[in-house]
């Protein structure tokens, strides 16, 4: 599979023009989120291993499937916060960890101020969130604290990157999935994606200026 997938569809699309239109309220933004987050994870968990059971309905016996695999869900603190919930509705056995990561203004580097990762007993699959792949700073950080511990399956969902995030991951981790539902073609001197939506957690949270 390539390693980056973009998800093409209609709903995908009408969401999208709500979170980056600038005049959607700060509720309105949180739920196109939580769409498109639902609608990116079912493209992510698609493949996702399962075993086959049996289970009595009232009627009959009937053959099923269920997840065959622990299933990890890592938002990067904190706009990816606002992706959980639609994961834990279709994956409610999932295990949540979080990275806390923010990116000095005056680098546009990312720097890490919260890691309670376990040591050992990582998830078979990782699935890391944050709204916006930019430089791909933060999500190669996350990513490299991820392997450390021992994940050998890590997907990333982001709602919109940038070209450049997009070549900097696929150049250092070529055996990580990419899920996002839109791909912008530049960077501005403030490392913002362009068009782009803005700063994603400030419009999650209302806290923009």
């Amino acid at each position: 599979m390539h390693p980056v997938i973009r998800l093409e569809h209609p709903l995908a699309d009408h969401h999208l023009c709500d979170i980056r239109d600038e005049n959607t309220s700060p509720a309105q933004f949180r739920q196109a989120v939580g769409r498109l987050a639902m609608l990116l994870s079912v493209r992510a968990t698609e493949d996702l291993p399962t075993q086959a059971l049996t289970v009595r309905t009232p009627l009959a016996v009937a053959a099923g499937r269920r997840l065959a695999v622990r299933v990890g869900i890592v938002p990067i603190l904190r706009a990816g916060l606002g992706m959980v919930d639609p994961l834990l509705v279709l994956i409610p056995d999932a295990e949540v960890w979080h990275l806390g990561l923010y990116r000095d203004e005056a680098t546009a580097e990312p720097v890490s101020y919260y890691d309670r990762l376990p040591p050992g007993t990582p998830p078979d699959v990782a699935i890391l969130l944050d709204p916006m792949l930019a430089t791909g700073g933060s999500m190669a950080l996350a990513i490299e604290r991820l392997k450390r511990w021992g994940v050998r399956d890590i997907r990333t969902l982001s709602l919109i990157a940038s070209q450049p995030g997009i070549e900097r991951l696929t150049g250092q981790y070529p055996d990580v999935r990419i899920y996002v539902a839109a791909i912008d073609p530049e960077l501005n001197q403030r490392s913002f994606i362009v068009p782009g939506l803005g700063d994603a957690g400030d419009r999650i949270f209302n806290t923009t200026p």
